[in-house]
């Protein structure tokens, strides 16, 4: 699957770092965010391309970003809780394609080429991107992001050739 476009849901750490890598490479991306536009740190940025949802629960956000995907990613470091295990469910309830890297158990250097193997299985276009929020998991921010950004230039590079 090559990605034409990214969805998250605007959540600070791995949702944010997926928005901010396809921005950066020129992906197009957006997604669903709860009313109001808020993550942790308050009001999400207006150049994030998102849309807001009718409830100000995380759950709807959630939701519609799944539905309106071809599969989801969830990166994290460690099991799934809070948010992306919501995800993970949601995924399974909706039968759309989910794959979790652990980035605990998968180095992020290596990460990119598994998700490239996953996604060469699938059809679709849209990603969906989750994780915990960087209040959970400080450092994943950076790493999710080097690793989006990496997928995303080796998907742009094999569309090319």
């Amino acid at each position: 699957m090559r990605i034409a476009r990214i969805v998250s849901g605007g959540q600070t750490g791995a949702d944010l770092a997926a928005l901010d890598a396809a921005l950066a490479i020129g992906v197009p991306c957006g997604g669903w965010v709860p009313r109001g536009r808020f993550n942790e740190d308050g009001l999400i940025a207006p150049h994030y391309p998102v849309r807001e949802t009718g409830s100000p629960r995380p759950a709807r956000r959630t939701a519609r970003n799944v539905r309106d995907s071809d599969a989801t990613l969830i990166l994290s470091r460690g099991p799934l809780t809070g948010g992306s295990a919501l995800t993970e469910r949601l995924a399974r309830e909706q039968a759309k394609p989910c794959l979790h890297v652990d980035l605990a158990a998968v180095p992020s250097d290596a990460a990119p080429a598994r998700i490239l193997a996953w996604l060469a299985t699938l059809d679709g276009a849209t990603l969906n991107v989750a994780g915990p929020r960087r209040s959970n998991d400080p450092e994943i921010y950076d790493i999710a992001y080097r690793v989006i950004a990496a997928v995303l230039r080796a998907g742009a590079a094999k569309a090319e050739s």
